[in-house]
């Protein structure tokens, strides 16, 4: 007989579960690709199986956790399957502990243990979706935009001091860049035989226009008067960018998250700082007074 603590603990575990067979399954639905779907239905199977193994100790049904699963389907949608399945999957340290307190009263954990560990991570491992070939044309992108027109904003902002100047000036050139570095990256694909020329350059061109988008935001919402503010906010949201973006990235790719969050943002705002002292510089040698 387990003890009712125990019980407890081999529920909860059931119910997840059974919560996650139901998201592998549902996301399968809504994707294309028969081999990813594949992938997923067979995961699904595996978590299944788990449920079964923990039932027989417990001797009773258990519910789905109905709003896990449906946030997790929207959240693949957004963010794509890959990114949020191995999130999830990263997130069960929790789950490991408790497997270790189970072995000694029930044995199969150690391999329910062992299948979440090896073969499950494995065949997350295949899966095999489209945004994540176009990483490096969206980082081209973003790195691009955020030392470009960081740079630029920065040091434009006491040359210029007006928000509105600095906001017209960065849309104009952060919209010349954007066609710039798409067809530039159209071309570079295309020279060198890749079949998805087109492809690369439409997530270089976003990822561009949305980062130049972001930075320059601050300058239209802050007043003329207040254009340091407006320069503290659009660092910040590099920062934010450079966070989020490097974090997809070390969850999507297993990645190192410090190393690449550290390198894009110390070389964005390093360019930014120098921007911003030669455009004092130039205000001060040109006698521009605007």
């Amino acid at each position: 007989m387990l003890k009712e603590e125990t019980i407890k603990i081999i529920l909860e575990l059931q119910r997840n579960e059974k919560t996650e067979s139901l998201i592998y399954k549902e996301i399968a639905k809504n994707i294309k690709g028969e081999k990813n779907k594949k992938i997923l239905n067979e995961i699904a199977e595996e978590e299944t199986k788990h449920e079964a193994i923990w039932k027989k100790y417990t001797n009773q049904e258990v519910s789905v956790k109905r709003g896990k699963v449906r946030r997790t389907a929207i959240l693949a949608k957004i963010f794509g399957f890959t990114f949020v399945l191995k999130k999830m999957e990263n997130g069960e340290d929790a789950a490991q502990k408790k497997y270790k307190t189970l072995i000694k009263d029930v044995p199969e954990a150690e391999t329910i243990m062992n299948d979440e560990q090896r073969h499950e991570a494995e065949l997350l491992e295949l899966l095999d979706e489209e945004r994540l070939k176009y990483v490096g044309s969206m980082v081209l992108g973003l790195s691009d935009a955020l030392v470009e027109i960081s740079g630029t904003l920065a040091g434009l902002t006491f040359a210029l001091r007006s928000t509105k100047l600095i906001a017209l000036s960065g849309l104009i050139t952060g919209i010349s860049a954007t066609l710039s570095m798409a067809s530039s990256e159209y071309l570079s694909s295309k020279s060198s035989g890749d079949e998805n020329a087109g492809k690369n350059s439409v997530y270089t061109g976003v990822a561009y226009l949305l980062t130049v988008i972001l930075m320059v935001l601050p300058f239209l919402l802050f007043g003329d008067s207040h254009y340091s503010y407006a320069l503290i906010s659009m660092l910040m949201i590099v920062v934010l960018i450079i966070l989020g973006f490097s974090y997809y990235i070390s969850v999507a790719n297993n990645l190192s998250f410090k190393k690449r969050f550290f390198e894009m943002s110390g070389i964005s705002l390093s360019v930014a700082g120098i921007s911003f002292v030669i455009g004092i510089l130039v205000k001060k040698f040109l006698g521009v007074d605007i």
